[in-house]
């Protein structure tokens, strides 16, 4: 078995370890109003999974030909 291993330490220069952890400020917009979409609760049935086990099975037939 082939073993490559890398060094797990990172080299990087100052000025982009400097770019890297500079803070940067933000604002966080408050004045928008999100709309309530309509979700679908519809919850996963019987007859669900009745359709993927018959669909599996008509597609393992199909190959087998």
């Amino acid at each position: 078995m082939k073993n490559d291993v890398m060094p797990s330490i990172v080299q990087m220069e100052a000025e982009e370890l400097k770019q890297l952890t500079a803070e940067v400020k933000e604002t966080i917009a408050t004045n928008i109003k999100l709309e309530k979409t309509k979700t679908n609760n519809r919850s996963f049935g019987i007859v669900d999974l009745w359709n993927i086990r018959r669909n599996a099975r008509s597609a393992s037939s199909i190959m087998r030909r």
